[in-house]
């Protein structure tokens, strides 16, 4: 709606998790290259936890590009968890590829669904690819079922590797959780918190996703920039709800420049 005003090829700050907008902040590279090296070096686990909006999706949304480019693995994401325990794993056993799954839930007894889920990781490292299973918004699983059959997934190994990377991401409590089954979290070597953005983080995040949406001149003063970090708390999710509808509200009022006035208003009308 504004993009041709402030002459950008597209909205710069739509909360989706498109990679390219991904910004690497010392926090999402490291966070990055942790879920990597978990994947290449066919460790069992990794954990990401973060706060809401902090780029968690976005990042394994990173992740999945980085693995398709080298085109050696085989990816299941889950991006609802909220499932029985039956459910999920014909969810992951979908996601691999199997076919022929009951679609009746009456119909689907576990240890089929674990016995197919087995032998989709032993093909596909016969194939010489590696398999991966990515949950997100894991902190919501309810069911502890849950929690025991995704333990049991990496029980399956060889002598030298796991047959299958599984990457757990969510919310701080989703550590909580882990780390109360014992036997689950010894299977997770690899914890990561994602945190907020500082505010010098905050000015090159916004400008980031500028750049990459085209613009070729900042858009937001210094003080300006100030507001939209106290005000978000250096939450990428924020941030973006703020300069997107700043961004909206200065074409309305024809501006050059988004103005203080014009974020006042924004986070008054966001925080009612």
């Amino acid at each position: 709606m504004y993009e041709a005003y402030w002459k950008l090829k597209e909205r710069p700050f739509v909360n989706t998790p498109d990679p390219k907008y991904l910004y690497y902040s010392r926090e999402h590279e490291e966070g990055l290259s942790r879920l990597l090296y978990a994947v290449q070096a066919n460790m069992g686990g990794c954990l990401l936890t973060g706060v809401f909006g902090c780029g968690k999706t976005l990042l394994t949304q990173a992740l999945i590009e980085n693995l398709n480019k080298s085109g050696g693995y085989k990816i299941a994401l889950i991006t609802n968890p909220f499932l029985s325990h039956i459910e999920l794993l014909r969810m992951i056993a979908y996601e691999l590829g199997a076919a022929n799954l009951p679609d009746k839930k009456s119909d689907i007894l576990t240890d089929f669904l674990v016995e197919t889920i087995e032998k989709i990781l032993h093909n596909n490292n016969d194939d010489g690819k590696h398999t991966v299973v990515i949950i997100d918004e894991a902190h919501i699983i309810e069911d502890k079922l849950i929690f025991e059959e995704l333990r049991l997934l990496l029980n399956y190994q060889l002598k030298d590797k796991f047959l299958v990377t599984l990457i757990l991401s969510g919310q701080p409590e989703l550590k909580k959780s882990v780390d109360g089954i014992k036997q689950l979290s010894q299977r997770i070597p690899l914890k990561y918190h994602l945190d907020r953005f500082d505010f010098g983080e905050t000015k090159n995040y916004i400008a980031h996703r500028l750049a990459v949406a085209g613009s070729r001149e900042p858009l937001f003063g210094e003080e300006v920039l100030k507001m939209i970090y106290e005000s978000s708390g250096g939450i990428p999710r924020r941030i973006n709800n703020i300069c997107d509808m700043s961004l909206l509200l200065g074409f309305s009022k024809g501006l050059l420049l988004i103005t203080e006035d014009v974020v006042t208003e924004v986070i008054k009308d966001l925080e009612e």
